[in-house]
């Protein structure tokens, strides 16, 4: 990730990863805008390529070649990556509404989320059409039909609806994999049917006549039944219906029929045209707010309707980036042309294809060979991607957006060499707005808390009850603020729920860089709402803090907590015992994989899925543990596993045999490891490697630098009697710990000097 010494003074978020989007992002991390933070909020990770889709679906490819890796762009580019479902614009104060956390404010937007096919039906059985878009949906249940036909039984027939250049590719992409499969199987692959039926006259009818005929003359060879003016109106059961009286029973129903847009777009008070696409200029700005962009097939121009082709988002790319810095500058926009006529490249499947402009076709092995040449050079810009030198980048130019003359004063300021003390304290009015949509949980133990006008916070200590105090603090790691602040509320809060303790009351100490009033005031509600998301689900309540300037973003808590006063419960770090169990709760690997997300040597659904465990709160994983009997339990952090488990065993007084091969690890860290990656930590962890009796023999094996990665709000580290242990894993499994494993085993104390031993 690239980082400037420069406040963030404009906010431009694009929604969606399509083709446009993906051009403006590269273009973005090769020559990043002054003064403006990118931003891309997506449901999915890994968005396709809709050119390689047909040979994906034939076999040629795998996912990982038909899909560009959004997370590892964004890191490449600098621009934060937002994994969430938008619902909704607020255009009155310029937010994206998303599912499942706070909207997220923009000074300009674009979106370029495709289409989804028409499935106008009188009637239609919940889940019986399968869109082909979008395409991360009809991807799962592609799969689920693969697994299908290796265990088929004879006589499936598949349906197709549309008789565009879509259809009638995924048509025969789908029936060349198939029967493959099946001959693979040793099956009789003329037992699969495909029928194809469209509600037109003729097949792909923007082509000229020579490519419509070609692809009728494939599809009947290949056996597939072509249904022409057969418009389905009705789909129950398995069974369509179409105008002209046609029944078909079909096993599986996939739609490819004309396009619309997503539905969210109806309540954000843009103009659409009748099919629900955003109207918009040649400018790719909305008709009315020209804050609001749109590219690719959401984009409707009014003056010249084009078609839903991959080949217009692409070229869009270039336009929409060179206009979304024109707005933020405040200077002319450009205006695009799209061209009118395009080479198409449709496939037939089985690496041949058929190339179409306007009245000119040819076809051949040569074309598909040339198509894909094409699709790989296309997905190199998107792939082929090399970390800036931090030490050789150069110094950030000025700031060159539109501001405002108040906005100006507050820039700066925030470039102006900042003051210490409590000059350094973020303004008052500042934090009051941003504090002010924070709602923590309220307790009755809570007498003076955030957000009355006092200087501390006053707690009441309950009766029979003892507190445990514990603080932790540090810098992100990432660029999402709510996430970060989701996961150092759960950091923090670890260390409680390890000691058996329920958690009462947190006050935060957070770090936020200057810039205009809002852009921090953003940050810091951000933040905090991701963390008191945590604290109040733990019952913790937030009872005050301190925000001041910094270079970075940070953000710690000291949390206290409440057990018996007698102890009972209570689970220590000297409280192993030969002949228990050690479990570890959650997968390790974090330190590896976020060393490894500023070098791009990382897939962003590893750090997607390393984010999740981390934003996975230990409380239930602790009370699981304690009903198991657990007597000894830490909270992995900065140490590692080796470094918590010696702490464990000094006081204990025992031995541990640590099975290395049973250790859970977070997707990627395997990989990460191998390339050389790891923490800046781990050199000052690793002088603890003298703890392992046999450490020559296991040095050189993969999993024996993960022993020392440092965890960022990793699982628990416990140990409970060997009779429960298969039960607890269980349990802790069914509570959402899926990685849940036994790791080793708890020894009397033996002669050797070094307390740990290494096995399979």
């Amino acid at each position: 990730m690239k980082s400037v010494d420069q406040p963030v003074l404009r906010d431009v978020v694009l929604i969606g990863g399509g083709h446009s989007h993906v051009g403006v992002i590269k273009k973005f991390g090769m020559a990043p805008w002054p003064g403006v933070r990118l931003t891309v909020i997506c449901t999915d990770i890994d968005t396709p390529y809709s050119g390689m889709l047909p040979g994906y679906i034939a076999g040629h490819y795998r996912f990982d070649e038909v899909h560009i890796d959004l997370g590892r762009l964004c890191a490449f580019a600098g621009a934060r990556f937002i994994q969430a479902r938008v619902t909704g614009l607020d255009r009155m104060a310029k937010k994206v509404i998303c599912e499942g956390r706070p909207p997220i404010a923009y000074d300009a937007v674009s979106i370029n989320i495709g289409s989804t096919p028409r499935v106008d039906l009188h009637e239609s059985t919940p889940g019986s059409a399968v869109p082909v878009k979008p395409i991360a949906q009809f991807n799962t249940r592609w799969q689920a039909l693969l697994e299908r036909i290796r265990s088929h039984a004879p006589g499936m027939s598949i349906a197709v609806v549309g008789g565009g250049a879509g259809g009638v590719e995924l048509t025969l992409a789908m029936q060349y994999r198939l029967r493959n499969e099946l001959t693979k199987a040793g099956k009789n692959p003329d037992s699969l049917s495909f029928h194809l039926l469209t509600a037109g006259d003729r097949l792909l009818p923007t082509h000229n006549p020579k490519v419509q005929q070609e692809f009728m003359q494939v599809l009947q060879q290949r056996g597939v039944n072509v249904h022409l003016n057969a418009e389905v109106i009705q789909l129950n059961e398995g069974v369509l219906s179409t105008t002209q009286g046609l029944q078909l029973k079909a096993d599986e129903v996939m739609w490819v029929t004309q396009a619309k847009g997503a539905h969210w777009l109806a309540n954000t008070g843009l103009d659409l045209d009748e099919s629900g696409f955003i109207e918009v200029k040649d400018t790719l700005q909305s008709v009315n707010d020209d804050h609001v962009f749109a590219a690719g097939d959401v984009a409707s121009f009014k003056d010249r309707p084009l078609e839903k082709a991959g080949v217009f988002a692409v070229r869009m790319g270039k336009p929409l980036t060179e206009n979304l810095k024109r707005h933020m500058e405040g200077t002319p926009l450009a205006h695009y042309r799209p061209q009118r006529t395009w080479l198409a490249l449709i496939s037939t499947g089985d690496q041949f294809a058929v190339a179409s402009k306007g009245a000119l076709s040819f076809s051949g092995g040569w074309v598909w060979q040339w198509k894909d040449w094409i699709d790989r050079r296309f997905m190199r810009k998107f792939t082929d991607l090399q970390p800036m030198d931090m030490d050789a980048a150069p110094a950030a130019p000025a700031p060159s957006v539109n501001l405002s003359a108040e906005e100006s004063q507050q820039a700066i300021s925030a470039i102006a060499m900042r003051c210490g003390g409590c000059g350094a304290k973020v303004g008052a009015n500042v934090l009051s707005r941003a504090l002010q949509a924070i709602h923590p949980i309220e307790r009755d133990d809570v007498l003076v808390g955030l957000h009355a006008p006092d200087d501390a916070a006053i707690v009441r200590v309950p009766p029979g009850k003892a507190m445990v105090h514990t603080v932790d603090f540090f810098r992100a790691f990432i660029d999402d603020p709510y996430v970060f602040g989701k996961i150092a509320a759960n950091h923090a809060l670890g260390d409680v729920f390890a000691m058996g303790g329920q958690a009462q009351s947190a006050t935060a100490v957070a770090t936020v860089p200057p810039g205009l009033e809002a852009k921090v005031e953003e940050t810091l509600f951000q933040m905090m709402s991701g963390a008191v998301e945590v604290l109040n689900e733990a019952g913790c309540a937030l009872v005050g803090g301190h925000t001041g300037e910094g270079k970075e973003l940070a953000l710690g808590f000291a949390i206290n907590g409440l057990v018996d006063e007698s102890l009972k419960g209570v689970m220590i770090k000297g409280g192993l015992k030969a002949g228990q169990v050690i479990i570890l709760t959650k997968p390790i690997g974090t330190g590896t994989l976020f060393a490894a997300l500023p070098q791009l040597g990382t897939r962003g659904v590893w750090i997607q899925r390393a984010l999740e465990s981390m934003m996975h709160s230990n409380r239930k994983g602790a009370a699981i543990l304690m009903e198991a009997g657990a007597t000894a339990c830490t909270d992995l952090t900065g140490f590692g596993l080796l470094g918590h488990l010696v702490e464990m065993i000094k006081p204990s007084g025992v031995d541990v045999r640590l099975k290395l091969t049973s250790l859970p690890l977070l997707d990627g860290a395997l990989e990460t490891t191998r390339a050389g990656i790891v923490s800046s930590l781990q050199p000052a962890n690793v002088r603890l490697r003298r703890a392992i009796q046999n450490q020559a023999a296991w040095v050189n094996h993969p999993l024996y630098p993960l022993l020392f990665d440092p965890q960022t709000a990793g699982g628990l580290l416990a140990s409970v009697p060997a009779d429960n242990a298969l039960h607890c894993v269980a349990q802790l499994r069914q509570n959402g710990y899926p990685h849940a494993a036994i790791i080793g085993e708890v020894l009397a104390q033996g002669d050797a000097l070094e307390p740990v031993a290494l096995t399979e």
